[in-house]
């Protein structure tokens, strides 16, 4: 700290003969008000995320066990296509994507989540071990596992999060694409295989690398709920896509697959709010 202090006053003195020589000129609050940032905070990030349990205690609890986000380790996704989406090499890691972060003059924050690698999208994988009910209180065992062995493989495209500040809504966009998503429901003995969704567009004879994304945007506010209480509200604005399911076991065995085309959800709104 000594150091710095000399270093400090050992500048001002070798700076001091050439601000003699200058006129020092004020600024009024005018030109105060126009040295400000105006091009707004750019973030690189990547990570990694492994959680041994999320719980949800009601009177009951929801527990989650080994939850992990991140890099999904593959280049093959829409191996259709012959082209890397997601770059020539991947790791586990949620990478190569930044934030862009700006505030508008009207006040509007604005977050754009870009690949950093050019045209190429991010990887994403989302797992989880067992999802399972448990009872509270002394000698109460009963649990059910009502989903195991979820892991989804996507592609993120892009994404933007827009608070508006007239309306107080935060607005969500973002394109994304998944190529693979399997889980186990054991309590229904149900099993759900090779899920992939895509862009209402597209064509697995002709595919087309802006195709493959679903559009996806949502706006989250303050609404009122059907007894005209505050709640959390979330309206789907658009979703649009393509859903195929590679295979649905019941048992363990295969009873066939299915598909949904040009799946498109709208004007869907929902109100989150407690007990009274």
């Amino acid at each position: 700290m000594k150091g710095f202090k000399t270093s400090t006053v050992a500048l001002c003195l070798g700076l001091a003969p050439g601000l003699g020589m200058a006129e020092i000129q004020p600024l009024d609050d005018s030109q105060m008000g126009n040295v400000t940032g105006q091009s707004g905070v750019t973030i690189e990030l990547q990570t990694r995320v492994n959680i041994d349990e999320v719980r949800y205690t009601d009177e009951g609890s929801l527990a989650v066990n080994d939850v992990f986000v991140g890099g999904a380790n593959r280049t093959d996704f829409f191996d259709e296509m012959g082209i890397p989406l997601s770059g020539t090499s991947s790791t586990d890691l949620l990478d190569e994507f930044r934030m862009d972060i700006d505030v508008l003059s009207d006040g509007d924050a604005i977050i754009n989540l870009l690949p950093s690698g050019g045209l190429q999208a991010v990887d994403l994988r989302v797992a989880t071990g067992e999802w399972v009910l448990e009872g509270e209180g002394a000698g109460n065992t009963d649990s059910t596992t009502i989903m195991d062995n979820f892991q989804m493989d996507a592609l993120i495209g892009s994404g933007t999060l827009r608070v508006d500040t007239a309306t107080d809504t935060l607005n969500i966009q973002t394109d994304i694409a998944i190529d693979d998503l399997d889980f186990d429901a054991p309590f229904l003995a149900l099993g759900v295989r090779d899920v992939v969704v895509t862009g209402a567009d597209y064509d697995l004879d002709a595919p087309q690398p802006l195709d493959v994304f679903a559009p996806v945007e949502l706006n989250l506010y303050e609404g009122n709920n059907a007894a005209g209480n505050s709640s959390l509200a979330v309206d789907v604005a658009q979703f649009e896509a393509d859903i195929r399911v590679g295979g649905v076991l019941i048992g363990g065995t295969s009873i066939g697959s299915l598909a949904m085309d040009n799946l498109s959800v709208s004007g869907t709104n929902m109100r989150v709010y407690g007990h009274q």
